[in-house]
Order: C-alpha cells, then structure tokens, then sequence
C-alpha cells in the first residue's frame, strides 16, 4: 500500500514490508499431465518470502545504495517502492514525485518511435504532455541518439534503449529516483556520462535509491542498506556497509 504524508520530514518510509510469493513444486513429465495436476490442485506449493518486514527511511538528498547477493529482494523492494508490487503487508509513504528506472526498455513499445515512446513513458510515470513537451529539448540533447529518435525502438540496441530510458528518467521533474542496474549497460563514455548527470541531480537536492553492484555507485551515495535472506542486515554510512559486503562476498564460499 502506497500513501502519501505531505507533513511528515522524511522522503520515503518503508515500513514493516513483507513479500510473500507462492511458488510450485512442478515436477511433470508432459503439458497434459500439468494441466491435468492443476484442474484437479493436485500440485505442492509453498509461500517464498521474499522481503521479511523490512524497514527504513530516507530523507529528502539523501542517496542511498541497496545492495546484496542476487535473488534477495532488492529489485522487489524498488518495485514495491515505485508502486508495481503491493506488498503482502507492510506499507510504503512517499511524499514527492518518484522517477523509476527498474528495467531497461520497460514500458516502450518496440513499434513506436523512439519520440514516441518518450511521452508514453512519461505519461506513464505521471506526467502531464505539457510536462514532456517541457523537457524535450533536454530528453532528445542527453539521449544523442540523431534520427534514429524517429525510429521504431524494435531497430534499437541495447546501448541505445539504455540512452533513451535514462534521458527521460533524469530530465523530468522527479524528487526521488529508483534505479536498478542501469548504469551497468551501455558504453563507457555513456556510463561516465550518466554519473555526471547523478551527481549534478544530487547537488540539486535529488533523492536516490539505487540498486548496484559496481564499485562506483559508492561515490555516489552516502548511506547503503544490505538486505540478506529478505532482511535487512545492515544500514549505515556507505563506506562502512558497502566494505562489510563486499569482504563478506570475497569470503563467501564458490558454488561449484
């Protein structure tokens, strides 16, 4: 549940979220015996939780990193903070306008253009046409894409969809940004890029909340929250849980 407390000092407040899924103990040999096993219930499944009660708050500026193995929860939670998952419990408050970048090429569609796709995904964000027509000019200029802009998206790459979706996310009117695993796509020039504009949006006020792996996000942020087996393990000053994180996964034990 997502709600809004225009009075309250904090940015973002998850409160007590718990994600549960269902998963499926399938084990069929032929598509007719699953169909068969579901008509009748005849299958096992069981409640995955995900995310365990988990709990934080952000301040307006603030920019703070998730971080932890995969499978944990942290793209879940960006998720359940931008409004995409309801969680099985738990709450989410969020007093101001929040720009997701989740997934790339998520909300296009591959047969429009890529001008196009510019006021869908922005419509879809929240804003209003005069809001996207508004930021265009800055859209189009960070994005460097030329004519293909007047292309159907289908033709791009992934570089050149990583370029479009994160125009749009840093050059419209948000106060706080999601961000999973973007910044890992996409050329080096684009990357170093990107960072540039983060820590122009962050001088400004900008609030993050960004899942990443890479080394650099550190400069980036001040605090990080280290989610392990659903939990929240750890939060604190970035450098501190960042460091304790990545000792823990030099030491973690290799799959064979």
């Amino acid at each position: 549940m997502q709600t809004t407390h225009p009075q309250e000092d904090f940015l973002l407040e998850v409160k007590n979220v718990t994600m549960k899924f269902t998963k499926y103990d399938v084990r069929v040999d032929a598509l007719k015996e699953l169909v068969v096993r579901a008509f009748r219930s005849d299958m096992k499944r069981e409640k995955f939780v995900c995310l365990d009660d988990v709990s934080f708050q952000i301040k307006r500026g603030e920019a703070v990193a998730v971080c932890g193995r995969n499978g944990v929860g942290k793209s879940t939670l960006l998720k359940i903070v931008s409004g995409i998952l309801k969680p099985t419990s738990g709450s989410v408050v969020c007093n101001g306008k929040i720009t997701p970048l989740l997934k790339l090429g998520a909300g296009f569609d591959g047969n429009a253009t890529g001008i196009e796709n510019i006021y869908l995904n922005a419509a879809i964000m929240g804003y209003t046409k005069k809001e996207i027509d508004a930021a265009l000019p800055k859209i189009l200029d960070f994005a460097e894409l030329g004519d293909f802009i007047y292309a159907p998206i289908k033709t791009y790459s992934s570089g050149m969809l990583a370029r479009l979706g994160f125009s749009i996310a840093v050059n419209m009117d948000s106060e706080i940004m999601l961000i999973d695993e973007i910044l890992a796509v996409g050329d080096m020039a684009f990357q170093k890029k990107c960072y540039a504009k983060l820590d122009e949006l962050r001088a400004k006020g900008l609030t993050f909340l960004i899942v990443s792996h890479s080394s650099s996000v550190q400069k980036l942020v001040s605090r990080a929250i280290w989610i392990e087996q659903g939990k929240v393990l750890a939060d604190g000053p970035a450098a501190e849980v960042l460091g304790r994180y990545t000792e823990a996964m030099m030491n973690s034990p290799k799959k064979s």
